[in-house]
């Protein structure tokens, strides 16, 4: 039976109004909370160290380092990317975390552990330095910033029918690439564990298939 991309959903209410924890230290003359609230509008939680909420303006797909950098090398254009330790995280229009699940399903990567994850209403993470200021703001940094102003949204990955509002990236190829490093990172790292291949080998992806016993994974090096 042929199989439809799902109906995008309609992205969280971000004009709704931002109580309790989420304003905690909203008064703090630290310069990066006051940067990410004035500069561009996002709700941010005081520190040491500043944290954003997601849900609300942006969502966030979450993915390990290796095969965050290497979807980085080979997708030049989404939305900002921040480093907070091991982890890279993409920002993506508010509401896509719940459509993640689907997306793989439809992308025939349900049931395969990608360690990809994604982070919606109420989620947390760190708040890079601002571009431009000086200071210690815990693991995290921008790889790609967003942009200045508050009119960041529009340049988001979207959940739409390909591509079909303006010149934001589409989220469907967006996930898609990024299962695809996924894999491939956890492959090599299995690789190099139990064969002692070169951690930055590159390996063939099968589609759908689970790694069984070290002596029987689904890859090639090249």
């Amino acid at each position: 039976m042929a199989c439809t991309v799902p109906s995008p959903r309609e992205p969280a209410d971000s004009t709704r109004t931002i109580t309790g924890s989420a304003r905690t230290g909203s008064g703090s003359t630290d310069s990066t909370l006051h940067w990410y609230e004035s500069r561009l509008g996002w709700a941010a939680v005081a520190g040491p160290p500043v944290r954003l909420l997601t849900g609300l303006r942006f969502d966030v797909l979450d993915l390990p380092s290796d095969a965050g950098f290497a979807l980085l090398r080979r997708t030049p254009v989404t939305g900002p990317v921040a480093l907070e330790g091991s982890r890279v995280r993409l920002l993506v229009a508010a509401g896509s975390a719940d459509e993640l699940p689907g997306l793989l399903d439809w992308l025939e990567w349900g049931g395969i552990a990608l360690d990809l994850t994604a982070m919606g209403a109420c989620g947390l993470i760190g708040a890079p330095v601002p571009p431009g200021l000086r200071g210690a703001q815990g693991a995290a940094r921008w790889l790609r910033p967003p942009g200045p102003g508050r009119d960041v949204e529009p340049a988001l990955p979207v959940f739409s029918r390909f591509g079909e509002r303006g010149g934001a990236p589409d989220l469907v190829r967006l996930v898609e690439a990024a299962a695809t490093e996924c894999h491939r990172a956890r492959m090599v790292r299995i690789a190099a564990a139990f064969r002692g291949a070169p951690p930055g080998a590159r390996t063939t992806v099968v589609r759908g298939a689970n790694p069984g016993p070290p002596g029987n994974q689904p890859l090639a090096f090249s």
